[in-house]
């Protein structure tokens, strides 16, 4: 049976929040088991928690921000994503501020953070969200798919007008069942055009975005003199994105998901019409001594060898 997860210790980040620009620290304590991920505003008396669902995403434009008014959470999308690729179903995250740090725009941060909290194997079993028939939502010529497959795949295309972006390097396909989070993904960061960020920050916005923690470009190239870690680092970070704000369901999912020049609005807009239509998923556990299981959960588990666990135990 393939079990929950949560970490041992908690463990600590500082950062600077990509849109506010203040100094942040995020920390990462365990949790029960069926406790899910639950995000805490610990500078608000009296502190605020909130509990990740699709429902509860309330602004998609920039980032995926949860929560409202002042007790919001925005940028969770790269935190998500690092959780969904550790297999972790159960934690408690505390932000005293009302933004995730952006560390260095990717989740690999994240990532190392997690690994250095040590991964807990805990008694219960982990739900997935099965996808049994196809959803999909449009947005002029954007659309978002959910369809049936033995596996988690991810296929994206993006399609910028501007000299940085080519044909062969806008797509995208992978099954993460298969192929590397860690390897592939977690590494690409977030991107941005000069004149956006120069209009964003005359509204108040992106203060803390620099060339250490996002690609930015002007109207014919790359700035950043390392450039990309990634031919395709555009597309990868989009990939990246949705599989946090996938993860806002709280459970992994055993599907593929499609998407054209997606972004957060349309990955929850999904999300949203899959809750909906009940009849398109069921929430199933995995064994591997279950013949019909089996492959699945084995794959499953290889996803997530990345991550070693450490023996099973029950947290007290």
């Amino acid at each position: 049976m393939i079990l929950q997860r949560t970490i041992k210790n908690s463990v600590s980040t500082t950062g600077v929040g990509l849109h506010t620009g203040e100094k942040v620290t995020l920390t990462l304590s365990p949790a029960k088991e069926d406790h899910g991920i639950v995000f805490r505003r610990t500078d608000l008396d009296p502190l605020i928690q909130i509990q990740v669902s699709p429902l509860i995403v309330t602004e998609t434009k920039l980032c995926s921000t949860i929560g409202a008014d002042q007790f919001k959470i925005s940028t969770v999308e790269h935190i998500m994503s690092a959780l969904c690729a550790s297999g972790i179903d159960n934690i408690l995250i505390d932000v005293n501020g009302s933004e995730v740090p952006i560390m260095d725009g990717s989740s690999i941060a994240f990532i190392h953070l997690i690994k250095s909290a040590i991964i807990l194997e805990q008694l219960k079993p982990k739900k997935f969200v099965v996808i049994n028939e196809v959803i999909e939502v449009t947005d002029g010529d954007k659309l978002a798919r959910f369809e049936p497959h033995q596996g988690f795949m991810i296929d994206f295309m993006i399609d910028f007008l501007h000299p940085a972006f080519n044909d062969e390097d806008s797509h995208v396909s992978i099954d993460f069942f298969k192929e590397s989070y860690i390897k592939d993904i977690s590494r690409a960061r977030t991107f941005g055009f000069m004149q956006e960020v120069e209009y964003l920050r005359t509204n108040g916005l992106a203060r803390g975005g620099s060339l250490d923690n996002a690609i930015v470009l002007d109207e014919f190239k790359v700035l950043n003199e390392d450039g990309l870690r990634y031919s395709d680092e555009f597309v990868r970070h989009k990939i990246l994105d949705a599989v946090g704000d996938l993860y806002m369901l709280g459970n992994p999912i055993i599907g593929k998901f499609t998407a054209y020049k997606s972004g957060h609005d349309l990955n929850n807009k999904l999300l949203r019409e899959l809750i909906k239509n009940t009849q398109s998923w069921s929430l199933e556990s995995l064994d591997i001594n279950d013949i019909e299981m089996a492959g699945l959960a084995k794959n499953y588990l290889l996803m997530t060898d990345e991550f070693k666990s450490v023996a099973k135990e029950q947290l007290q």
